[in-house]
Parts: C-alpha cells; sequence; structure tokens
C-alpha cells in the first residue's frame, strides 16, 4: 500500500521508534509519531466530532487523514486522562481509522489480572497469584502463596517496579509503601528456576520466538540484562500463542511462558505493545517490517 500514512501513539524517540520509521521508509509509507498526551477531541453542533494530535497547536493533525494508527505505549495518568485517550480510540471506529491494537484488547492487556484470568479460564497454566487491596490481605496472600512471592504492579511492562519478596518483615514494608500510593496488591508466587522464560512475538499471522535467560535476577526483560536467544516455536506454543491472543483480539502481542521446575511452563503475561529489541539482535527477521506490514494489512482488509 505505497503512500500510506500510518500515525504512531507513543514515544517517538529511542530505538524503536526508528526502527518503525525505517521500516515504513523501506514500504514507502509515511509514518508520525504524537504523544497519548496530544490527544484531543473536538465536538461541533450535533454531528461533528473531530479527533486529532495537538489540538490549537501549528503541527495538528486530525486523526482521520491518516489511513491506520499503530498503538504504542501508553504513558502513566490520571483515571480519567487514561479513560479519555481510550475513548477515542473507541472513537475512531466510527471514522474507518483501524487501530492496531484495537481499544477494546487494549483494555485488556494493559490490566496484568484482567489479562491472567482470561488465560487462564481458558486452560493454560498461570502462576498461583491473589490480588487484594489492603496491607493487611496483601500479608495474608504472602503467606498462603508460600512466602516468596513476586510483587508487581498492574499496569506497566519491562520489570519496572517488579519485586521478589522472600521476608515477612520486608513483605510489609514494602505493602505498606504501597498502601500509601493507594496501589492494589498484585501477588504471585514465585515459580522456580526464575530467571528464564521463553517469548512468543506474534505479529498477524506470524511468530517470531526466543528463549531469555537471566543468570543474576529473576527478571528476564532484555532491559534488565537477560541474554536472548532466537528459536523456532514449536506447533503447540504456535497454537497457545494465536489462541490466546486471538481471543483477547490483539494483532501484535507478545506471550510470555515462564519456565517451572515442577511441571509444564507457566503463561506469565501478553503485552499488547511488545518491545523486540533483544529479540532483534538475535533472529534474522525484520520485525520492525512485518509490524508495518501487518498494519497496512489490516488497513486492507479494513475497507
Amino acid at each position: 500500500m505505497s503512500g500510506a500514512k500510518i500515525l504512531a501513539l507513543g514515544a517517538g524517540e529511542g530505538w524503536h521508534a526508528n526502527e518503525l520509521r525505517k521500516a515504513a521508509a523501506r514500504h514507502q509509507c509515511k509514518i508520525a509519531f504524537r504523544d497519548y498526551e496530544s490527544l484531543y477531541a473536538k465536538i461541533i453542533c450535533h454531528d461533528q466530532v473531530e479527533l486529532g494530535c495537538g489540538t490549537f497547536s501549528p503541527d495538528a493533525k486530525r486523526i482521520d487523514d491518516f489511513d491506520a494508527v499503530l498503538t504504542r505505549t501508553m504513558p502513566t495518568g490520571s483515571l480519567e486522562k487514561i479513560t479519555f485517550r481510550l475513548a477515542v480510540l473507541h472513537s475512531l471506529g466510527a471514522n474507518a481509522v483501524p487501530v492496531v491494537n484495537a481499544p477494546s484488547s487494549l483494555e485488556l492487556a494493559i490490566d496484568k489480572f484482567a489479562t491472567l484470568a482470561h488465560i487462564a479460564r481458558l486452560g493454560f497454566a498461570v502462576p498461583d497469584t491473589i490480588v487484594v487491596q489492603s496491607r493487611g490481605e496483601a500479608v495474608v496472600a504472602f503467606k498462603r502463596l508460600g512466602g516468596d512471592c513476586i510483587v508487581k504492579p498492574i499496569f506497566g511492562g519491562e520489570g519496572r517496579g517488579v519485586m521478589r519478596i522472600q521476608d515477612p518483615q520486608l513483605a510489609w514494608y514494602a505493602f505498606s509503601t504501597l498502601e500509601q500510593i493507594d496501589a492494589a496488591f498484585y501477588i504471585q508466587a514465585f515459580v522456580p528456576p526464575g530467571g528464564r522464560d521463553t517469548r512468543l512475538l506474534v505479529i498477524g499471522d506470524r511468530i517470531v520466538a526466543a528463549r531469555r535467560q537471566n543468570d543474576t535476577d529473576f527478571r528476564t526483560n532484555f532491559s534488565q540484562g537477560a541474554r536472548t536467544i532466537a528459536i523456532e516455536p514449536t506447533n503447540e506454543q504456535i497454537d497457545m500463542a494465536h489462541h490466546i491472543t486471538s481471543s483477547l483480539g490483539l494483532t501484535i502481542a507478545s506471550v510470555d511462558m515462564l519456565d517451572s521446575a515442577d511441571g509444564p511452563p507457566r503463561v506469565l503475561e501478553v503485552n499488547g505493545v511488545p518491545g523486540w529489541k533483544g529479540l532483534q539482535s538475535v533472529c534474522d527477521h525484520d520485525i520492525a517490517s512485518l509490524i508495518i506490514e501487518t498494519v497496512l494489512q489490516t488497513k486492507e482488509a479494513n475497507q
């Protein structure tokens, strides 16, 4: 689709943005980056709704001037701002502008509890998890999960804010801090051996896979120093990844499977805005090009 215009919502700087720019150029299309904070909506009279980026700035753009929207990492914000950003993405459906990933899918994927509950209902093994809303209940959950737990924010990625806690006193201090910021307590039993998992990157009907290992940390994120090795996914892994992502309505996503010393791998989470820097460093696929191709295919299928 030569000449297509893609709007990427998210940071316009950094390695991932540069990879997408180069891939767009190879596909003879244009890609523009805008921050989620720049989204605006204008409602004029009774039937005119304008959605755009930049509001009153000189480089303001109407979103329906683009052929497709690619969602990248959404920054934190108040409940009202997050709700508004998602509402804008939902409204694009009425303007016939396809969004990859669809906002209804993003709403599930950015919520670790909602995603994990969905995966468990599909019948896949997941880590034992308890989510509560008070420090006292969090302490009880910590004990019931064996006193060796992973505590993480419901929203967020790249291993940020994730802690392994094995000491009851440390758990009390950590839960006290989380209570002060009015956070929910998302607590998972630690699954040994830790620091080893398989990432399945789903891009449309294609999957790029890797093994990740961190010898000094339980986290397997590339940003946390994990080593990445490209692998060929098994048929079982391919079927599982497509089953999970399609049931969530995700077009581009990663599925992370945690190694387990006492049974089958556990599906840890699904990321609706995955990074691929580590995987790209060890595989022959041009991942950014696959993403651009998938966005263009989604646009063509939407016409």
